[in-house]
């Protein structure tokens, strides 16, 4: 309830407003009426359901001929904690290694208190006023669900959210080395199998045995300064 009364000669007029608001009555007192002019009082101000949007600031002004008079009056609205968020930034799927936090967040008047229920492990600190959890160099132990919740005399709520560590870039590393492994074993045979089909089949070879072995495709002979020069194409490894 809010109530204005003013004292003068003619008696003043009395009204009540909220700061913000166009009208001369409350926004959260939509059935009160105002005072006629001269009864020197405002009606109470009355509501049965208060709300969150009847907090603020109500003025009231008093008028007669003589000029006006104003009082302020703040009116606070408590509640428990509502719209409770928790994230995990800067996401909850984490590289194992990395660091990240888990934040939590509450609307609540009086100013709400934090509690935590999450993974134990020696890498993570809480941040002065319970409202953080910073982690470093991740391991599988950080996994989990981490549950924040916040509390005032008016109630409690509580929000998770899980945190996955991510160990995928051990599954590459093992396959990245497998694949050398089996690049380096390919190399080894190609290379082998090069020596034995090719570069062991280099040397000096009699032209006209060659010429009638089932080894020579065919034979092609051009000169130059130094006498004839013969190429022989081998088909048979």
């Amino acid at each position: 309830e809010l109530g204005c009364a003013a004292a003068g000669n003619p008696p003043p007029r009395v009204t009540c407003a909220k700061l913000g608001d166009s009208r001369d009555i409350p926004a959260a007192t939509p059935n009160a009426t105002r005072t006629e002019p001269g009864d020197g009082r405002d009606p109470t101000r009355a509501t049965a359901n208060v709300t969150r949007a009847h907090a603020g600031t109500y003025q009231c002004r008093a008028t007669n001929a003589h000029g006006s008079a104003v009082r302020n009056v703040t009116v606070a609205v408590e509640y428990g904690p509502a719209g409770v968020t928790v994230r995990a930034l800067p996401s909850a799927n984490v590289t194992r290694g990395s660091g990240f936090t888990v934040d939590c967040g509450a609307e609540a008047v009086p100013a709400p208190t934090f509690t935590w229920a999450l993974p134990a492990a020696a890498n993570l600190r809480l941040a002065s006023d319970n409202r953080s959890v910073t982690v470093t160099a991740a391991t599988t132990a950080n996994r989990g669900v981490y549950t924040c919740t916040a509390s005032n005399r008016h109630g409690r709520r509580a929000g998770s959210v899980v945190v996955r560590v991510d160990e995928s870039w051990l599954v590459v590393l093992v396959a990245l080395g497998a694949l050398g492994a089996v690049t380096a074993l390919g190399l080894a045979v190609a290379g082998g199998y090069y020596l034995k089909t090719t570069a062991c089949k280099k040397g000096e070879y009699n032209v006209r045995d060659a010429e009638g072995s089932s080894e020579a495709a065919c034979l092609h002979r051009h000169r130059d300064n130094r006498g004839d020069i013969f190429g022989i194409q081998l088909t048979q490894p």
